[in-house]
């Protein structure tokens, strides 16, 4: 069971385990859990094709992404929003900005919504950490600019991933994600 607050629902606590999934990515396979069980870390980002904090640090994510990737971090993005309010969201939108950007990841659409309930998403882009039990260890923010790269003071996701590469705990396992609302369906 996901509690919903007023604002939406409440996000996983740190040392809970990665709830699992079932969702279409733009390129036509499905992606779970399962799917990134080589990689030994996990980096999931709930974001959007029309936010423009998603947008301020979409290409930050596509270069950890590489950067990371050979080093056994798996990237994964998911997008929740309501395509019926904002259609620049529908998974269709989504393919065509996948195959723009050249997306390193699988970017998945959570129709339902229930991935980014049980994940606790509040904003996009809002990003979770997993360790190899699959345990979260981070939760946040990329980092603390997302209009300028050149004025970020705080690096937290690469702060994170270094950290866990190195065998060390994640300096700071919490930060503000910020961005815009998930566009939850009205019930």
């Amino acid at each position: 069971m996901v509690l919903i607050t007023q604002n939406g629902p409440e996000t996983l606590p740190i040392g809970s385990p990665a709830p699992d999934f079932q969702l279409p990515a733009t390129d036509g396979s499905t992606c779970s859990l399962k799917t990134f069980e080589s990689s030994p870390y996990l980096v999931l980002c709930f974001t959007c094709n029309h936010c423009p904090y998603a947008l301020g640090v979409e290409d930050r994510f596509i270069a950890m992404a590489r950067e990371y990737q050979p080093r056994g971090v798996a990237f994964i993005a998911i997008s929740a929003n309501d395509a019926e309010t904002y259609p620049q969201d529908s998974f269709p939108e989504m393919k065509k900005r996948a195959e723009a950007k050249h997306y390193p990841f699988p970017y998945c659409y959570d129709a339902s919504q229930d991935v980014a309930k049980a994940y606790g998403a509040v904003c996009t882009p809002h990003l979770f950490v997993f360790n190899p039990e699959r345990s979260l260890v981070y939760e946040g923010r990329i980092d603390d600019n997302w209009q300028d790269l050149s004025a970020v003071k705080s690096h937290d996701l690469r702060n994170a991933l270094d950290a866990l590469l190195a065998g060390q705990p994640v300096p700071q396992p919490q930060t503000n994600p910020m961005g815009c609302s998930i566009k939850w369906k009205k019930t």
